[in-house]
């Protein structure tokens, strides 16, 4: 067997692995919100906001089940600390600010705060991204303190308090920050994701529109908007609100995928049948509808989704031994 050929069936057994590792990481236990878990697996953006709009969404998507494989499997230095990455500092991402980078330690730049407002929001933002909560909330909380109207110290302070598992603290800062400037996208949609995290549903809905009134290409506002309609069942409306974030193709696959948390595997079936007439090749939708057909005791349909599924695969095989 020569090293082509050995390859090319390498690359096929790691597709056939990644067109299931998708959903399987969705069901391993992982941080964060596991509805955004879910979104964020097919490469859809949702959570707090954050202005890095310079990643290749095509790339994101492609990139995904690898993604998700590797988190099934785990990183075999899981326990030792791990540098921080672009994608860590992102997570603590809220308003329009930027990391500082110097030269200093975390400890130096708190000795060396002067005592202004601006000065306390930058160090509480780098112990934030450096996830040092408590130290995060001491200087957004001395910022906020010294300049009420600092929008970013509320906003920040309330992802602080939230990374802390203090809801109610988090919701009275991004509140603070919508009443200082109540027409910004992204407190809002800060604000809304709190919300729907505390299962405040309608709440969290109606700050969302709010938001996407503001920013209505926005696709994190989207996708946050779509979470928090499918968690009061209205599927349609959620299917709309994806569909605009990621497109067509994205929008039926999310549905999809949050109908099957939902333990509803009929509808599920619709919206993955709807992704694939779109896409005919989609290995996640074919996966998908050959599991779930079989499921529900649908024998053939789920045969002739494998049959598909297998039919892709060979095509992928064959088009690299060329």
């Amino acid at each position: 067997m020569n090293k082509r050929r050995i390859i090319a069936i390498l690359i096929a057994f790691i597709l056939t692995i990644a067109a299931t590792a998708m959903w399987s990481a969705a069901t391993v236990e992982r941080d964060g919100d596991p509805d955004v878990n879910v979104l964020e697996d097919s490469g859809s953006d949702a959570g707090v906001v954050d202005q890095k709009k310079d990643g290749n969404k095509i790339v994101k998507v492609l990139a995904a089940p690898f993604k998700a494989f590797g988190r099934l499997f785990g990183h075999k230095d899981k326990n030792k600390p791990q540098r921080m990455t672009e994608k860590d500092a992102e997570r603590f991402a809220s308003v329009g600010v930027s990391r500082v980078e110097d030269s200093f330690t975390a400890d130096a730049r708190k000795a060396t705060i002067s005592g202004t407002a601006r000065q306390h929001l930058d160090a509480g933002r780098d112990f934030l991204l450096e996830g040092r909560l408590n130290e995060a909330i001491t200087e957004l909380s001395t910022a906020a303190s010294l300049d009420p109207n600092l929008t970013e110290a509320h906003n920040l302070l309330g992802v602080a308090y939230d990374k802390k598992g203090f809801a109610d603290k988090a919701k009275e800062s991004y509140e603070r920050a919508v009443k200082v400037e109540p027409e910004n996208a992204e407190t809002l949609n800060n604000l809304g994701f709190s919300l729907y995290q505390r299962g405040n549903y309608r709440a969290a809905v109606d700050r969302l529109k709010r938001a996407v009134k503001l920013a209505p290409t926005d696709e994190r506002i989207l996708n946050n908007l779509g979470l928090a309609l499918c968690r009061l069942g209205k599927f349609d409306d959620a299917y709309k609100s994806f569909a605009r974030a990621g497109g067509p193709l994205t929008g039926n696959l999310n549905i999809a995928r949050m109908l099957e948390r939902f333990g509803r595997e009929d509808d599920a079936i619709k919206y993955y049948e709807a992704a694939r007439q779109i896409d005919p090749n989609n290995s996640f939708a074919l996966k998908r509808l050959a599991d779930l057909y079989q499921r529900v005791g649908k024998v053939a349909e789920s045969e002739s989704a494998r049959a598909a599924l297998a039919s892709r695969l060979s095509g992928t095989l064959a088009a690299t031994e060329r």
